[in-house]
């Protein structure tokens, strides 16, 4: 009974690590910053399904805030700002019900004239990457310096700049000004590694995270997106944008270790077969129980019989 207890427990362990995938969000947007008054659509997809995911988001206001209490129109697994305002700024992503969290979102909305394009997601390694800076009062694109870590790279005629074959290296706080109309707020690049074609670890250890340098500027904000292994787990905190002074952190959701949740899954699971197991070792424990239970019964007769027979044995001998 013990072996089959096992094997049913590493069965259902094994299924449940199957359905622990995450949901992906995705961002109507393809930059992390964003003029105010414009439109952000958010939603979660993959993970299995995208039934019972929900949006939610951190900023300088609130933490944890989920979509539809105060900001945003929730519908099924998707969320809508139709005008966003600075206070949208923050930091966003996609929870289920057992409380699995994906990846995240850095939004930085500015009431400013100038920001930089930058991608929203993180860029894999070895990939070219554009950057722009773009004027909110000039249609075209005019002049434009970029700056990386507050260290002046090039100036760009056509206010872009690109980055060929990206590494490591490259990660950093990005910027851009655009005179006379303005600087923009920050955004931290992320590079990830590319995925391995190679057998997977043998360890389902978590991979770790590194959190980007913190760093502030006088004249801008810092939007930060996240420094991660391929395969990762919920990314760090990041600032928010204000128009003058660089903001204060703002924390991500806690993370929860592919362990734990697996942990969490066969606890529950255990919780509801629970009883049926102790009833089946009830009904077990009382069938042993039965012949030791009848054992003096059993002798009792065979010494009633006994006594018949010297009775018998008697009589005749006295006849």
């Amino acid at each position: 009974m013990e072996d089959r207890f096992l094997l049913w427990l590493l069965c259902l362990v094994s299924q449940l690590y199957g359905t622990t995938n995450q949901a992906r969000l995705t961002v109507s947007s393809s930059y992390s910053q964003l003029f105010e008054g414009g439109f952000l659509s958010l939603s979660c997809e993959g993970g299995g399904s995208s039934a019972g995911w929900t949006l939610r988001r951190s900023t300088t206001k609130r933490q944890r805030a989920l979509c539809g209490d105060g900001w945003g129109k929730q519908a099924d697994s998707s969320c809508t700002i139709s005008y966003i305002f600075r206070r949208d700024s923050g930091v966003y992503w996609c929870e289920s019900r057992e409380g699995v969290n994906s990846s995240t979102i850095s939004i930085t909305v500015t009431g400013g004239s100038v920001i930089l394009q930058s991608p929203v997601l993180p860029v894999m390694e070895g990939d070219d990457v554009t950057l722009r800076c773009k004027s909110k009062t000039s249609p075209s694109n005019p002049q434009a310096a970029f700056y990386k870590d507050g260290s002046l790279i090039r100036n760009e005629p056509t206010g872009h700049m690109t980055i060929h074959h990206v590494s490591r290296s490259d990660e950093g706080l990005y910027k851009c000004n655009i005179s006379p109309h303005g600087e923009s707020p920050s955004s931290w690049i992320t590079v990830t590694g590319k995925p391995t074609t190679t057998a997977p670890p043998s360890t389902l250890a978590p991979p770790t995270t590194s959190s980007p340098p913190t760093t502030s500027s006088p004249s801008s904000a810092s939007t930060v997106l996240f420094v991660s292994a391929p395969l990762t787990s919920p990314i760090p905190s990041t600032a928010m944008a204000s128009p003058s002074t660089a903001p204060p952190a703002v924390s991500a959701p806690p993370p929860l270790s592919t362990h734990l949740q697996l942990m969490i899954r066969v606890v529950c699971h255990l919780v509801v077969f629970c009883p049926y197991f102790i009833s089946t070792a009830l009904m077990v424990s009382l069938y042993r129980q039965r012949p030791s239970a009848t054992a003096p019964h059993t002798h009792a007769v065979q010494k009633l019989a006994e006594d018949v027979v010297i009775m018998e044995v008697t009589t005749e001998h006295q006849l």
